[in-house]
């Protein structure tokens, strides 16, 4: 009885021991595929990156700039003297030809006012005769007295009563000459005032505002339209004085419009201001188009503005997207031997095919990392590929 309960339980432990080794047998690959799973895709694999290599290579700058489209002349269309609006020929967005009718004023007062410079006229004329006549009364006195005293037949005294006379009468005749001319000049300019009644386009172009509508009462020199000549559009661009050393007039310039973001269209730098802007520390230039845009942008549109600078000597560069900035230091993850490590960096010029010029911190072979998947630090693990996913070719 005894030996039989000793095998039993024998045989029991010996159960539990197959099982205990059955459960680690088991157990253990499991555990070991979790740590590989867990270094090779979990948060402790390595980070995947693309690599790049410094090289050496001539760039061509790029600055970029914010503009908008702007007319270089806008021509003020209006009366030279008050009236109202009697009737506009067209309308916002219309082409005019030169010398083509746009309008007409109401003189309102410009006929009666016409009367009355002409009886002013009139009366100047009668005035100027009643000069001529006394004038020609007292000369004739004068000579006469002037024989009498010579043949001393009168006084002294007398002779300068009459030479007073006289030159009283000639400062009248010229003083009504002079209100003649006067009055004459008046009533030209009032002529003048009567064809100024019609507005005329002085230029070929279209309209781009109608400051005043018919029935409208305006004064001498307020703009009643605004007309712009297409030849004279053009980009007023704002660029960085930090980064605009070497801009000059006549270097090309790529531009895309707000609204045809996905157009390039090429012009040239007409000229750069003399005046800089003081409180945006920005300088201003004006840029012309190769080719107008079709159809004409709205004035006031925005457009970005890239500048091609001249090239520069050859030095090492890398693209710019290696760039990283971590506590407010520019630099690039190194490779070194496999390991990373931070390497601040001071660059330069940036050209247009996204290279940027390294003038400290890099040598011409090095090995940086372009791309990764995730924020790197310096004691990452990386592994290197050809390309992650997603990424441009």
């Amino acid at each position: 009885m005894k030996q039989t309960f000793l095998k039993s339980i024998r045989l029991s432990k010996l159960f539990e021991h197959k099982r205990t080794i059955a459960l680690v047998a088991i157990m253990l690959p499991l555990a070991l595929l979790f740590f590989y799973v867990i270094l090779r895709s979990g948060p402790l694999s390595p980070i995947l990156v693309t690599e790049t290599k410094v090289t050496q290579a001539s760039i061509s700058p790029a600055l970029f700039g914010i503009g908008t489209v702007e007319a270089r002349y806008r021509y003020k269309v209006g009366p030279t003297v008050p009236g109202r609006v009697k009737m506009l020929e067209v309308d916002i967005g219309e082409q005019v030809s030169k010398g083509q009718l746009l309008g007409v004023m109401d003189p309102v007062d410009l006929e009666q006012r016409m009367q009355a410079q002409q009886s002013a006229l009139m009366r100047s004329k009668a005035q100027l005769a009643e000069a001529q006549s006394r004038y020609q009364f007292a000369n004739n006195q004068f000579e006469r007295y002037q024989k009498l005293l010579a043949s001393d037949s009168i006084s002294e005294e007398q002779f300068a009563l009459k030479e007073q006379e006289f030159r009283v009468a000639e400062a009248g005749l010229a003083a009504a000459k002079q209100e003649l001319l006067r009055q004459e000049a008046e009533q030209e300019a009032m002529k003048a005032q009567q064809y100024n009644l019609e507005l005329i386009s002085p230029v070929d172009g279209f309209i781009v505002s109608r400051g005043a509508e018919p029935g409208t009462t305006v004064v001498a020199g307020q703009p009643v339209l605004e007309i712009i000549n297409p030849s004279d559009i053009w980009l007023n661009v704002r660029f960085d004085q930090i980064h605009a050393t070497g801009l000059n007039t006549g270097l090309k310039a790529h531009i895309k419009l707000r609204s045809k973001s996905n157009q390039e269209l090429l012009g040239e730098i007409y000229r750069v201001e003399p005046i800089a802007d003081v409180v945006t520390e920005e300088f201003l230039a004006k840029i012309t188009f190769d080719d107008l845009p079709e159809p004409l942008p709205p004035i006031g549109e925005l457009a970005e503005v890239t500048i091609e600078m001249e090239a520069l000597p050859a030095n090492a560069v890398i693209p710019n997207a290696a760039l990283k900035r971590i506590d407010g230091e520019l630099g690039v993850w190194k490779i070194v031997d496999g390991d990373l490590e931070y390497a601040p960096v001071s660059i330069g010029a940036t050209g247009l095919d996204g290279l940027v010029e390294i003038k400290s911190g890099l040598s011409v072979g090095d090995s940086v990392v372009l791309y990764s998947e995730k924020a790197l630090a310096a004691n990452s693990r990386i592994k290197m590929v050809e390309q992650l996913a997603g990424e441009a070719k």
